[in-house]
């Protein structure tokens, strides 16, 4: 198989698209029968707030950060709902596949996409604007359904966020792997090599973690700096656990 066909992207079905029961909607979008691509992975994920900081990383300090945590992990959609608050990631594979998803996905900006783009998914979404204290206006917020990775840097990244490497089926794996020869462990977002008491082992020997995971765990248990971040090793690990 040619690598041009193990493109892969992420691809996040929102917490507003599930209010909206759009979800086979867009599932019938991105068949393989429009685009060609074949899934690689899915799941229904509960979306904590570590793993929602780590995938708008890019965002963080913006005037409308904390509310966009808020709509990833259900809390606007899903107020009183805690139970109904989840997002569902899926992993498309095939030739050209980021861009044949974000062609049909649209614009960003659900009101660029009606105008310009009104056949696509996001042209279904909306804008709400982020007031202040004062009730100002400072900012909006994109509700626009589904999440698609912009480029082959971000999806590697977001999909070594969302999924570990036993979530997709071996000859699908893109990017390389490691098998662990030891025991890692997390409590108060900090990492642990030995048990403590109430903390999570998310990691032990013979467990097939991404190369790139192990790296930035030696680093940090070295007490080096580490390419990444701690918290975009450990978020994968605890979906659906913590």
């Amino acid at each position: 198989m040619e690598m041009k066909e193990l493109e892969q992207t992420l691809v996040l079905i929102k917490p507003d698209a599930l209010k909206n029961s759009l979800t086979g909607y867009v599932l019938s979008q991105l068949s393989e029968f429009h685009t060609g691509l074949r899934f690689a992975a899915t799941k229904i994920v509960c979306v904590t707030t570590m793993l929602a900081e780590e995938h708008y990383a890019e965002h963080r300090g913006k005037a409308f950060f904390p509310s966009l945590l808020e709509y990833i992990t259900g809390q606007i959609h899903y107020p009183d709902e805690p139970w109904k608050r989840r997002v569902i990631a899926y992993i498309y594979q095939g030739e050209n596949a980021i861009q044949k998803i974000r062609n049909i996905a649209g614009p960003t900006n659900p009101h660029i996409a009606r105008d310009t783009k009104p056949g696509t998914i996001r042209a279904l979404g909306t804008v709400v604007p982020i007031k202040d204290a004062a009730g100002n206006v400072i900012e909006d917020r994109l509700d626009n359904l589904i999440h698609a990775s912009a480029n082959k840097e971000d999806a590697e990244r977001e999909i070594k966020l969302w999924f570990k490497p036993n979530d997709i089926p071996p000859l699908m794996h893109p990017y390389a792997t490691e098998v662990s020869r030891e025991h890692y462990y997390f409590k108060d977002r900090q990492l642990f090599l030995t048990y403590e008491p109430d903390s999570i082992c998310f990691i032990a020997p013979g467990d097939v973690v991404w190369k790139t995971d192990m790296e930035i765990l030696r680093q940090l248990a070295q007490g080096q700096p580490a390419a990444g971040s701690f918290e975009s090793v450990v978020a994968k690990y605890l979906i659906n656990l913590v």
